[in-house]
């Protein structure tokens, strides 16, 4: 058995009813003609791997056939080329038994279906399906198929799938530029009508992503101050009421007469009773005023006891809201998250790495509920852990005689007040919160963001539409408008962020997504293709990268971009990618659709294939060092400039440190060579 054919098996049916028969997993890759793909009732074969249709309808418990054969609408209507249905009949052997293969009927006729309307098409245009990639011109017709934006949708996700797993395939439909055309194209079709989710510009995402971490940072910071403050006003409250129990019992519990604190004036202690004072007084003596002022300080400015419980519901806001900045997940998700949804996978090759694990919202069994994150996460989770086990106290009191066996990590991150100052008493209550819409949040906590760096600049409305052609189409996005938050924009916008750095020339934004463009990358690509996630996660982030990469050939005009080997080789780059005409469009792109443009540390490669330095790791066989000369397919951007100068200097610091004449002082020499040819290159362009 090959090593492709050994990680293949079924997953539509129970392994228990077929683990042991030989169809439960191919012999060879490919298949042979005679492996028994499906079986009867009475377990006997019913379809042969190169029969003309597969029949799993005993175990779909329904009519079950798929046909590998022409169609018009629900006719089949001829035989299509050998070769085209060799395509078709590999591929949905790898969409039923791959690592990725669909686990219900109802997805795996719908992703046939739409996957057959392609094979079909390249038959009918006399050309094979394994060679779409080489007719550019061809793939805007594909419109004409996919009239839903679910299933375009679909249709990109599988076709990036196979163009992973190309090499174990054998074939490709499409290469990766041929993708950024169809998704391009596909965009398009999408935006004529209708406003497309917003992109979030750099500027301001950015500012909203510090600012959450900011506000978690702070309360893990001053949380034993503030468990401190929280179980004194509580023993206020109880030791005025008699005790805990009477304090949530009590249908008066606003009288005025028990409550242990006024910001009126302070109160004679007196029939027993304690009076401590403005609440403002006990913050300070916790050391939590300024925490308070700083997040949720009404207009007024006064804060009051429920102002614990207000900074409570920020926190909680800000840990699932920062949690959705790196797994892209709906609100409904997001919302769902339990205390225990951190988990950590050990990698050999990432090390530690953060996989955040929810309730499914689908009944659709390929779509996990997991995602994976970036380890800055486990701020958000930590924090909403401290808060949960501080407000358990009056969880358990009005809970006292139902949950005996109660488990704080089987409660969700969003919980309701249940203070007695919360004015909240319905113990039922404790339980998933509805989630407010983010913008809804803002003018909750105004003070969240601040209010002059979100309001959109002209150079926010020039990036946001880099990716959202018709964002002013809405009145809302309007330049010295606030920007008007939603959950689903940050999907759109976190999964554009992966694979836009070079465009957007934001060093945060390089540093935040660095790590999670790699987790994503990896634990969606063929190297850990055995782990499921979420499927929606993984369309976004398919999408995002093909229409990133078209917008990144489409830049190469500017006059940002410079070759090492001067303006005419960097001009026969451009009409070796992009050809000489129908620019924008990008489908005269190059010959045999073999066109790629990749970003790297200096700016971008247009080497067609593999290549073997990357431009990550090291920059020196990009630009040249010593003897050696500039790489002809390297592209110089000019906007990364204060970056590599940044780094000239470290490098320079660390060859001052190691006077050996060793391997590492060789490289970092080399390195040091190389972004002074660029810097040169850059001088030299500017004069």
């Amino acid at each position: 058995m090959s090593n492709f054919a050994a990680q293949l098996s079924f997953k539509l049916a129970s392994m228990a009813k077929g683990g042991a028969h030989t169809f439960f997993s191919p012999p060879t890759w490919p298949p042979p003609a005679d492996w028994v793909v499906s079986l009867d009732d009475q377990g006997n074969p019913l379809s042969l791997w190169n029969d003309e249709n597969w029949d799993f309808s005993p175990w779909a418990g329904k009519s079950f056939k798929i046909f590998f054969l022409k169609t018009h609408g629900s006719r089949n209507i001829g035989k299509l080329d050998p070769r085209n249905e060799l395509v078709l009949r590999l591929a949905t052997t790898y969409l039923i038994w791959g690592p990725r293969g669909t686990r219900s009927w109802d997805s795996l006729r719908n992703v046939f279906n739409i996957f057959r309307r392609l094979v079909v098409f390249c038959d009918q245009k006399e050309i094979l399906a394994a060679e779409l990639f080489r007719f550019p011109a061809l793939i805007e017709d594909l419109n004409k198929l996919y009239k839903t934006e679910q299933e375009r949708k679909t249709l990109l996700l599988t076709l990036h799938r196979m163009l992973r797993a190309a090499d174990e395939l054998g074939f490709t439909i499409l290469d990766e530029f041929s993708l950024s055309l169809l998704a391009k194209s596909f965009k398009e079709i999408a935006s004529h009508d209708t406003v497309q989710t917003a992109y979030i510009p750099p500027r301001i995402w950015n500012h909203q992503l510090v600012r959450l971490r900011e506000c978690l940072d702070d309360f893990i910071e001053r949380s034993q101050a503030y468990e401190e403050c929280y179980n004194f006003c509580l023993d206020a409250y109880a030791h005025n009421f008699g005790d805990l129990k009477s304090v949530f019992a009590s249908t008066n519990n606003t009288n005025t007469g028990l409550l242990p604190f006024s910001n009126k004036h302070v109160k004679e202690s007196k029939n027993g009773m304690v009076y401590h004072g403005s609440f403002e007084d006990v913050a300070k003596k916790f050391e939590i005023y300024e925490v308070l002022e700083k997040w949720v300080a009404p207009s007024n400015g006064v804060l009051t006891i429920k102002s614990l419980s207000t900074y409570a519901k920020l926190v909680q806001f800000a840990a699932i809201c920062y949690i959705c900045n790196f797994t892209l997940q709906r609100k409904e998700e997001v919302a769902d998250l339990r205390l225990d949804c951190l988990l950590w996978d050990e990698d050999p090759i990432l090390g530690k790495v953060a996989i955040i694990r929810g309730e499914t919202t689908k009944t659709d069994p390929d779509s996990d509920a997991r995602w994976p994150a970036s380890p800055s996460v486990d701020t958000a989770v930590q924090a909403a852990k401290i808060l949960n086990r501080i407000r358990m106290r009056c969880v358990l009191e009005l809970r006292s005689q139902s949950l005996v066996n109660f488990n704080i990590d089987t409660t969700t991150i969003l919980q309701y007040s249940v203070e007695p100052w919360s004015g909240r008493r319905d113990a039922e209550q404790y339980g998933r919160v509805t989630t407010l819409t983010y913008a809804n949040m803002l003018k909750i906590f105004p003070k969240l963001l601040d209010d002059d760096v979100i309001r959109i600049r002209d150079e926010d409305i020039t990036i946001a539409k880099m990716f959202t052609p018709n964002i002013q189409k809405n009145a809302n996005f309007a330049v010295g408008e606030r920007w008007p938050f939603a959950f689903h924009q940050l999907r759109r916008t976190s999964g554009i962020n992966m694979f836009a750095s070079g465009l957007l020339s934001a060093s945060s934004i390089q540093v935040v997504m660095k790590h999670l463009t790699m987790l994503q990358t990896m634990y969606y690509g063929r190297n850990f293709s055995h782990a499921r996630f979420n499927e929606e996660v993984e369309e976004i982030t398919s999408a995002a990268r093909f229409e990133v990469l078209a917008k990144n050939i489409e830049t190469l005009m500017d006059e940002r971009y410079v070759s090492p080997l001067g303006s005419l080789r960097k001009d026969e780059i451009i009409v070796n990618i992009i050809g000489e005409k129908d620019f924008k469009r990008l489908v005269r792109a190059g010959k045999n659709g073999e066109i790629t443009f990749r970003e790297t540390r200096l700016g971008g490669c247009a080497k067609p294939g593999f290549c073997d330095y990357g431009g990550y790791e090291s920059v020196a066989n990009c630009s040249g060092y010593e003897g050696k000369k500039p790489c002809a397919d390297a592209i110089f951007d000019v906007n990364k400039r204060a970056t590599i100068e940044t780094q000239l200097k470290s490098i320079e610091s660390l060859l001052d440190e190691n006077s050996d004449d060793g391997p590492r002082r060789r490289v970092l020499v080399s390195e040091a060579q190389g972004m002074r040819r660029y810097l040169d290159a850059i001088r030299k362009r500017d004069c």
